[in-house]
């Protein structure tokens, strides 16, 4: 070469030289941060597709988070309500003991109830204190609120509602449309006379309580056949009334419950007595109230019906009035409340699992058509001294299964909703993970291998940069 200008080799040696430096660069930079993207640059497509996993797994994980506090919530939520359990179980020992009246003097009855005063205040500020992060559990904040309808002993439609899960647009509300299909009926035997016959009667009488024997004799009235079933209405469950008059006279055997649980036999021990009307020559059930819920078919049990859809889940204990005519219609909307988790990675309504959590305060826990387990402390109707240890008894029963039920709901939330969506988005979040790994980090085997071709290339191309650029010295030759 005799061209001096222009170093042509040199420039190329030049090229090569920076090249081989910013691959070498580059590799450095990739064992450095352990990325393989770490910019724009490196690699566009997989910068953006990197990005929208990166995305992924974040909102992954917050959801997994979320899961976490809400089971935490529930968890303290739980305990309380299981030490309401054991309180409730304390409650009926002392009415099954006062119930032995003869047994127990004044004393001990008025003892006994200053321990039921002292469980019901207990179980009362169990209902305001338990909270979670300064948000109270089980006073009735997380139950869900409702329009157009009044529940309660006295109401004529729905005595009692508990709503656990509804589904509940962003500022919306959810209406309700109940309608009776099918009459709700009480078991029925039906004696047709006026009086007794001749000879006299001994007749059996069983119900959901209990059976009690009766004797009557030749001529005695319906009247007072049916003041002696009544008067043992509470032994029996079995209640009495009359229809017609004179030769038509009619005397009605009634079970004080609703469904097909409810039963009445009246059976002769001694005596003609013959009955008419039921599923059996003696005896009859009742039968379970026909009902649909935005019409979706619901289960009944009695006066109890139960609806469970993926947008809706309640209770409720239908008015008799209400659930004996077919064709009743009510509607009602649940403006909002309810405990509302947000367990999934995309936030929206199927995001959200909603949980309702009754109070458990003594004014709460029982049933509409029964009373509430407030009347059982002191001045109230249901006071050991009153001697309704019946209804006590029962009360105390369905709020002890209204706490059961209520702990049931919260744990298979637990179990089959926040910790199957926990397991679920463990697997989600490593293989997402995994995706985006494959795309942004560094593969250090491959990098390191680079790195080696790298500073060879650098080291040969610089000695070559250096020889071009001797290389025009040899001119110097031709001028001697």
């Amino acid at each position: 070469m005799t061209r001096i200008n222009t170093n042509v080799p040199s420039l190329v040696a030049a090229r090569v030289v920076t090249n081989n430096n910013a691959a070498m660069n580059t590799t450095l930079e990739r064992l450095s941060t352990g990325l393989r993207i770490n910019s724009g640059k490196d690699d566009p497509a997989g910068l953006i597709a990197s990005e929208t996993l990166r995305g992924e797994i974040t909102a992954i994980s917050a959801a997994m988070e979320n899961a976490d506090r809400a089971n935490n919530m529930i968890g303290i939520t739980e305990g309380a309500l299981q030490e309401v359990n054991a309180l409730l179980l304390d409650l009926e020992d002392l009415v099954d003991q006062s119930a032995n009246q003869a047994g127990m003097s004044s004393e001990e009855i008025a003892a006994n109830q200053l321990q039921i005063d002292s469980i019901l205040d207990t179980i009362n500020r169990i209902s305001t204190s338990t909270e979670f992060q300064s948000k109270k559990l089980l006073n009735g904040e997380l139950d869900y609120a409702t329009s157009g309808l009044t529940t309660g002993p006295a109401a004529t439609e729905v005595t009692n509602l508990e709503i656990t899960s509804a589904r509940l647009p962003n500022g919306g509300h959810r209406d309700v449309v109940i309608e009776v299909t099918a009459s709700a009926q009480t078991a029925r035997l039906v004696h047709a006379a006026s009086a007794i016959a001749a000879g006299g009667v001994t007749i059996q009488i069983a119900g959901d309580y209990g059976t009690e024997q009766l004797s009557f004799a030749s001529g005695t009235a319906a009247s007072a056949v049916i003041a002696a079933v009544n008067g043992s209405t509470s032994l029996t469950g079995v209640s009495a009334s009359v229809s017609g008059t004179g030769a038509a006279t009619r005397i009605l055997f009634n079970s004080t419950e609703y469904g097909s649980d409810a039963f009445v036999s009246v059976e002769a021990i001694s005596g003609t007595f013959t009955v008419t009307g039921g599923d059996s020559s003696t005896s009859d059930h009742g039968v379970d109230v026909g009902l649909l819920v935005n019409g979706a078919t619901a289960t009944a049990d009695g006066l109890d019906i139960s609806v469970h859809t993926t947008a809706l889940s309640l209770d409720m204990t239908l008015a008799a009035n209400f659930a004996t005519t077919t064709g009743n219609t009510k509607s009602f909307a649940i403006t909002g409340g309810g405990a509302n988790f947000s367990i999934a990675p995309t936030l929206g309504m199927n995001s959200m699992a909603s949980l309702g959590i009754q109070s458990v305060a003594t004014g709460s826990l029982g049933k509409g058509n029964l009373g509430y387990l407030s009347s059982l402390g002191s001045g109230q109707t249901n006071q050991l001294s009153a001697g309704n240890f019946e209804t006590a008894q029962r009360i105390v029963r369905a709020a002890s299964s209204q706490v059961a039920g209520l702990r049931g709901r919260l744990g298979a939330f637990q179990k089959n909703t926040l910790d199957s969506t926990i397991n679920a988005l463990s697997v989600a979040l490593e293989n997402t993970t995994a995706a985006e790994s494959a795309i942004r980090d560094a593969d250090f085997a491959e990098e390191t291998s680079n790195l080696t071709r790298s500073q060879i290339l650098v080291q040969s191309a610089t000695s070559v940069l250096q020889m071009a650029n001797a290389a025009p010295g040899n001119v110097l030759s031709l001028l001697g």
